[in-house]
């Protein structure tokens, strides 16, 4: 069973191969999908400072009924906070909202602030003053792993050449019809584990002829194929949903995609509009 399977971070900290995303999941929802989720077997929640569900979060934790020790928690510092003394304030309220000793895996939400992501600004020396909070909580005891997400090749290379610790997760958008192949290779090599967010496209591969087609001659559905394209690249899927029977179908994907389909799939044309999504900064890029 998927669920039941680990990655292994550079740090040797092992990492569920399947998270449940949270993002606009709040109040009452938020507790009763953590609840939900490991109840259908998921041990990985990815949360953040911006969806604004930590302290749900933490109290669904409390209410599963799961040993803490069995669960692995993310949560991502805001995209905003660049420099070193918001970061460790951040972390620290993090850490409180959630109501935890420790949190499995803390990664910077993005390399610049949600209102610049279109902008050239790199934002390198507040990145790397976020990154030296990150590092020293993570020797603290207070983070297991840490990472970034949304991060390109350069700013990657600005952590690695200049931090202490090398990020062992880069979180990015990754999905049939917009897979980032070069950014992938280059975490790859660098042991960085790439995962994959939005899985489906942000809904947008659904109902797609093609991939309604492919999925038949697997007998599995369109969000199916798409978390197991995932996981054949070596990535780490996140797939979000609050139904029960959507989280456990999003999880049996104990099949292979054949390697020419695998081929089809990577040459799908890609996504060029996510409609209402496309406001949102990481749908809007390109």
């Amino acid at each position: 069973m998927i669920l039941e399977e680990k990655y292994t971070l550079s740090n040797g900290v092992e990492i569920p191969k399947i998270g449940l995303g949270t993002w606009f999941v709040n109040g009452d929802e938020a507790v009763n999908i953590v609840k939900e989720a490991t109840k259908a077997g998921y041990r990985h929640i990815d949360s953040a400072q911006a969806y604004q569900n930590e302290e749900e979060m933490g109290k669904g934790i409390r209410e599963s009924g799961v040993d803490r020790e069995e669960l692995f928690i993310t949560t991502k510092l805001a995209a905003e906070i660049k420099s070193y003394d918001e970061a460790v304030k951040s972390i620290d309220e993090s850490l409180e909202k959630l109501g935890l000793e420790y949190i499995d895996l803390m990664i910077i939400h993005s390399p610049k602030p949600w209102k610049d992501f279109q902008g050239e600004e790199r934002f390198f020396e507040g990145n790397l003053e976020a990154w030296k909070a990150l590092e020293e909580a993570y020797e603290a005891g207070k983070l297991k792993a840490i990472g970034v997400s949304n991060f390109e090749k350069e700013d990657l290379q600005n952590i690695l050449d200049n931090g202490t610790i090398k990020p062992m997760v880069n979180q990015v958008l990754a999905h049939i019809s917009n897979t980032p192949f070069e950014l992938i290779e280059f975490c790859e090599e660098n042991e960085i584990l790439v995962e994959a967010y939005s899985p489906i496209g942000h809904g947008e591969l659904l109902g797609a002829d093609d991939l309604e087609e492919m999925a038949d001659k697997y007998d599995v559905s369109v969000p199916q194929l798409c978390v197991r394209y995932d996981l054949q690249l070596g990535l780490l899927p996140l797939p979000k949903t609050s139904n029960p029977e959507h989280m456990k179908s999003n999880a049996a994907v104990d099949f292979e995609i054949s390697e020419e389909d695998m081929a089809t799939l990577k040459n799908r044309k890609p996504i060029e509009d996510y409609g209402e999504s496309s406001k949102f900064p990481v749908f809007a890029k390109g």
